[in-house]
């Protein structure tokens, strides 16, 4: 068997949503990760991803795709930031706060997904359900 055979590749439907969302999240990860190895792991997957979204004609949704990466950059800032806190052991009203922002930017991003998803018909469409909903 080459080396080529050997890799692993999984192939699965997602939904139009996931997609987009997957590529937004790869893109601030390019921008931020500095260690050589994983930036090119970051930059592959971003490119095959890429190619993907072009290849469906998904590119026409940048105005979306603008937004989903917007809250995806702040749940990074907020998720950052309660890392900090808790590794210093700071569990005060910000830490709080930033703890609620996790889920309510979540509950956002979950929105523009199926947003997406619901413009270009896409055969999958991703459900959240939590207490209460």
């Amino acid at each position: 068997m080459s080396a080529a055979a050997d890799i692993l590749q999984i192939l699965a439907p997602i939904s139009a949503g996931e997609l987009i969302d997957k590529i937004t999240i790869l893109e601030i990860k390019a921008e931020r990760i500095s260690d050589p190895v994983k930036l090119a792991n970051v930059r592959h997957e971003l490119e095959a991803l890429a190619a993907l979204r072009d290849s469906h004609g998904l590119d026409a949704l940048a105005t979306l795709a603008a937004d989903l990466r917007t809250v995806n950059e702040t749940l990074w800032q907020v998720e950052d930031e309660i890392r900090e806190r808790e590794a210093a052991g700071q569990f005060d009203a910000r830490f709080i706060e930033l703890a609620r922002a996790v889920y309510v930017t979540n509950d956002r991003r979950a929105a523009l997904k199926k947003e997406i998803n619901l413009a270009v018909g896409s055969a999958i469409i991703e459900e959240k359900s939590y207490a209460g909903s």
